[in-house]
């Protein structure tokens, strides 16, 4: 069903592209999300007896929706990147904003270069943590 969907926006995109040529008219980026499911939950580096687990939702933007077929081919390894990269993390850098800045920095970087190594060229636009629970 997923991809159907995504097939049926992909034709559609394309057909009003194809009206905006047919008519002279400037061609603008149109931005497209690809999120993974589910959430990625992993665990950090804690300075407690107890286990730190961090939960997130990751929303990647790029360019044009014809990304989206190769960012879903790819999402295995995208996803262990990610969760390579949190599982890293100190509680300390988790907690704060200035490091979960710094956590989704690397992680965008992290994926652009993944990218560029498997396909030639870096897709991501930005990366946004749409939920990012910790505890």
């Amino acid at each position: 069903m997923k991809k159907f969907a995504l097939l049926l926006f992909l034709f559609v995109t394309s057909l009003s592209s194809v009206a905006a040529f047919a008519e002279g008219e400037e061609t603008v980026d149109t931005y497209a999300y690809y999120g993974f499911e589910p959430d990625i939950v992993t665990n950090y580096i804690s300075n407690r007896k107890k286990l730190g687990y961090v939960k997130i939702s990751v929303e990647l933007m790029v360019k044009a929706p014809e990304d989206l077929i190769v960012l879903e081919h790819h999402d295995p390894l995208l996803r262990a990147a990610i969760i390579e990269i949190l599982g890293s993390q100190t509680e300390d850098k988790v907690k704060s904003l200035t490091g979960k800045e710094e956590i989704r920095r690397e992680c965008y970087d992290t994926l652009n270069r993944l990218l560029e190594r498997e396909i030639g060229k870096p897709l991501v636009v930005n990366l946004l943590f749409t939920k990012y629970l910790y505890d």
